[in-house]
């Protein structure tokens, strides 16, 4: 299995993440989520799930920050584009990102979806995991990271995953 993320200069385009344009940020938090190209998925692929992460952020608030998480991607959709979190409609789930952690002081209307990276300090390496499953998973919008991970157990049949820096 094969993920693939255009990083012109080795960095995430500036417009999904810290230096997007206003209009695309809401909260402090960038909206446009980027494109993602698939290929060489298992043949009893069913679904595809994938989970977005930052541990760079570890030093900065104390936990790996999670910008996005999603499942139930059919096995057809090898390209997800850009946007793709605001435009996915059922059978698609998405869950909760770290802004609706109780420990975040802030607001909560984005805290479903793609939460776009920005980092505060320095340039992070963000984690992109790609998991290809033998099945639907049972969960509804809003789910959380772990349930992700406890739902996927047992159904991986490949997994895939790449480093994408985003700039400070």
């Amino acid at each position: 299995m094969d993920v693939n993320v255009s990083l012109p200069n080795n960095l995430l385009p500036d417009k999904y993440g810290k230096h997007a344009a206003p209009e695309d940020i809401k909260n402090g938090k960038p909206l446009i989520s980027f494109p993602i190209q698939l290929s060489n998925l298992p043949a009893d692929t069913k679904t595809i799930a994938l989970t977005f992460t930052d541990p760079d952020s570890i030093p900065v608030c104390g936990f790996e920050w999670i910008h996005w998480t999603m499942a139930n991607i059919p096995n057809s959709q090898l390209e997800i584009p850009e946007n793709f979190s605001r435009l996915a409609q059922s059978p698609i789930v998405q869950g909760k990102n770290s802004t609706a952690s109780p420990l975040f002081d802030g607001p909560k209307d984005l805290a479903t979806g793609y939460n776009g990276p920005y980092p505060p300090d320095q340039t992070h390496d963000y984690i992109l995991k790609v998991f290809a499953l033998d099945d639907n998973l049972n969960l509804e919008n809003g789910f959380w990271m772990n349930e992700l991970l406890h739902q996927m157990d047992g159904h991986i049949l490949d997994q895939a995953q790449i480093t994408i820096p985003s700039r400070a």
